[in-house]
C-alpha cells in the first residue's frame, strides 16, 4: 500500500492539519475539505480510496455526508471511518451504515489513526492497475541503515518544500508577468498595434510553467536562505553539521507558530535547544534527532515544576513531598517517609541536585517513576507554548546538550505531542470564551450544589468547588490546587456550563 489519496473533512484546522501531517508521512496522499459541503464536492472531483469523516459539523454532519455519498453511484463503495468524540456512542450506531466501516473516538494519537487508515485501506480498498503491492518491495530498501533512512526522508521533505514554495511563486508572478507581456506586445514604440510574437507567451499557465522551469531547486534554495535563514539547516545525516552557540533559526511567534518550528525540527532531524520565550517566560526544548529529549522553564508558573507532576502521578503524597522540600531548602533534618523513604537521623543531601536525582538517590521514588514524571513534565511544557500567540524563539544546533537532557534521553516523537497538544489548543479557545483571564473569582451556586448533589463529581472537581468561595481567583485556585492551569481552567468551565459556580460580578470603582 500506500500512495492511495485519503480525505479527511473535519471542521477543525487543527485536526485536518495534524491528521495531513501524519498520513502524510506515513505515505498516503491526504485531501482536506473544512465541512461537509466541501468534502462531497471534493470526493466528486477526486475519487479518494477512503474518507476520515467528523461526525458533527456545520452545514452537513457526518451522517448527511454519507447519505449524498451513498446517493451518488460513483462514490458510494469509498469506505468511510467516523471520527467522533463520542465515537463509542456515535460509531457503534452507524457502522456498517451507508458506508461507514469504523470508527475512532477524539482525542487519538498518531499510532492509532495510522493504524486505523491502513487496516482499513488493506480491507476495503482494492489496487488499481500498476500499483505495487506492498508486499513485493525491493529487498535491497530493506537493507538501509537508519541513517539512509532518515536521509532519504529528509531529502524528500525538502524536495516537497521547494516544489510547494517553486509552484507558489510561479503562480503568484504569472498574472502580473502575462499582463506586462501583453501589453509590450500589443503596442509598438510608436503606439500603434502589433502582431504578437507567438514565440513570447502571454497565458498565464504558460508563464508559470516557464516560471517553474528558471526555479531550479539550487536557485530557490538560496533564495529561502536569504529571505529565512536556517529554513534549510545542515541535518546530523548531512555531511557538514557544525554544532554552535548562535541561533541558526529564529523568528516571531506572531508570524511563524511554534507548532511549525516543531516540525521543522523534527522533518529535518535536528539535534539542539529551542528557546521559546514570552514575557519574563522561558521554555527550553531539547532536541536529538528530531525528537525531544527534555523541556525546561523558567518563570512561568508553579504548576509547572517537576513536584506537581510527581503528586500528580501519586508517586509522593503532597504531605511527603512538602516536608522533603522543606528538609531539602532548611538543610535540615527530615522524618522518615514511606516506601522506603530515609530516617530522621540521616543527614541531609547537600549536594544540591536537581530534586528528581535527590530523589532517587534517597530512594523516595524510582528511575523508571523519575522519567514518568519528567515526560509528563516535558509534554505539558510544550502544550503551554502551544498556546503562545506571541513571543521569540530560537534554535541553536549543537550536539551537546544541557546533562538533564543528556540523562532523560525521553525520545519523544513530535507528531503525538502535537496531536494532544492542538487538542487542548481547540479546547483553551472554548474555555477562553468563559475565562478569558485567571483574575476573574467564582460564586458557588449553593442551591445548585445541593440539589444535584456532589456525588456526580470527580474528586478532581470537588477539589475545585470547595476553592470557589467568592474570594479566590482563579490564579489562586490554581496555586492552592497544584493542579495545572488547563485542567483548572477546564473543571471550572464544566462546573459553570451545568451552573454549580457562577462568575462575581466586581463592583464598579466611581
Amino acid at each position: 500500500m500506500h500512495g492511495e489519496t485519503v480525505l479527511v473533512i473535519d471542521d477543525s484546522p487543527t485536526i485536518l492539519k495534524v491528521v495531513q501531517l501524519v498520513l502524510s508521512k506515513a505515505g498516503f496522499n491526504i485531501a482536506t475539505a473544512s465541512d461537509g459541503e466541501q468534502g462531497v464536492a471534493a470526493a466528486r472531483v477526486d475519487r479518494p480510496d477512503l474518507i476520515l469523516l467528523d461526525f458533527v459539523m456545520p452545514k452537513m454532519n457526518g451522517y448527511q455526508v454519507c447519505r449524498a455519498l451513498s446517493a451518488d453511484p460513483t462514490l458510494r463503495d469509498i469506505p468511510v471511518v467516523l471520527m467522533s468524540a463520542k465515537g463509542d456512542q456515535v460509531g457503534e450506531r452507524f457502522v456498517k451504515v451507508m458506508g461507514i466501516v469504523d470508527y475512532i473516538t477524539k482525542p487519538f494519537s498518531p499510532e492509532a489513526i495510522t493504524a486505523v487508515v491502513t487496516h482499513t485501506i488493506g480491507k476495503y480498498v482494492k489496487r488499481r492497475p500498476g500499483q505495487a503491492d506492498a508486499a513485493l518491495v525491493d529487498t535491497e530498501s530493506l537493507e538501509e541503515t537508519g541513517e539512509d533512512l532518515a536521509a532519504r526522508e529528509l531529502d524528500d521533505a525538502r524536495v516537497v518544500v521547494l516544489e510547494e514554495v517553486r509552484t507558489a511563486v510561479a503562480d503568484a508572478v504569472a498574472p502580473k508577468i502575462a499582463g506586462l507581456v501583453a501589453l509590450a506586445v500589443a503596442v509598438t514604440s510608436d503606439g500603434e498595434a502589433a502582431s504578437p510574437d507567438a514565440r513570447v507567451p502571454t497565458d498565464p499557465d504558460a508563464i508559470a510553467d516557464v516560471a517553474r522551469g528558471a526555479l531550479d531547486d539550487v536557485t530557490l534554495a538560496r533564495i529561502l536562505a536569504a529571505v529565512r535563514p536556517g529554513l534549510f539547516l545542515p541535518s546530523e545525516t548531512n555531511p557538514g553539521h557544525e554544532s554552535t552557540d548562535e541561533p541558526v533559526l529564529q523568528g516571531d511567534l506572531r508570524l511563524i507558530p511554534i507548532a511549525e518550528v516543531l516540525q521543522l525540527l523534527q522533518v529535518q532531524a535536528h539535534s539542539g535547544v529551542l528557546t521559546v520565550t514570552r514575557a519574563r517566560g522561558r521554555v527550553d526544548v531539547c532536541f536529538r534527532q528530531g525528537r525531544i529529549d527534555f523541556a525546561a522553564a523558567q518563570s512561568i508558573g508553579d504548576e509547572f515544576l517537576l513536584g506537581r507532576f510527581i503528586v500528580a502521578l501519586q508517586l509522593m503524597s503532597k504531605p511527603d513531598l512538602e516536608t522533603f522540600m522543606r528538609g531539602r531548602n532548611e538543610g535540615g533534618p527530615r522524618r522518615a517517609l514511606p516506601a522506603g523513604g530515609r530516617s530522621e537521623a540521616e543527614p541531609p543531601d547537600r549536594t544540591k541536585k536537581p530534586l528528581g536525582q535527590q530523589l532517587v538517590k534517597l530512594g523516595y521514588i524510582s528511575d523508571a517513576e523519575l522519567r514518568q514524571a519528567i515526560t509528563r513534565q516535558t509534554c505539558e511544557l510544550v502544550y503551554e507554548i502551544l498556546r503562545w500567540n506571541f513571543g521569540q524563539f530560537a534554535f541553536r544546533a549543537t550536539r551537546d546538550l544541557p546533562p538533564l537532557a543528556v540523562d532523560a534521553a525521553l525520545g519523544l516523537e513530535v507528531d503525538g505531542i502535537l496531536m494532544e497538544g492542538f487538542r487542548r489548543v481547540d479546547e483553551w479557545h472554548l474555555i477562553e470564551r468563559e475565562i478569558e483571564n485567571f483574575d476573574l473569582v467564582f460564586l458557588r451556586n449553593e442551591d445548585a450544589v445541593a440539589q444535584m448533589g456532589r456525588g456526580r463529581l470527580t474528586r478532581e472537581e470537588l477539589t475545585i468547588l470547595e476553592l470557589v468561595n467568592g474570594k479566590n481567583t482563579v490564579k489562586e485556585i490554581i496555586r492552592q490546587s497544584r493542579m495545572g492551569s488547563f485542567d483548572v481552567s477546564k473543571m471550572l468551565y464544566r462546573l459553570l456550563s451545568i451552573k454549580l459556580i457562577r462568575r462575581r460580578v466586581m463592583p464598579v470603582a466611581v
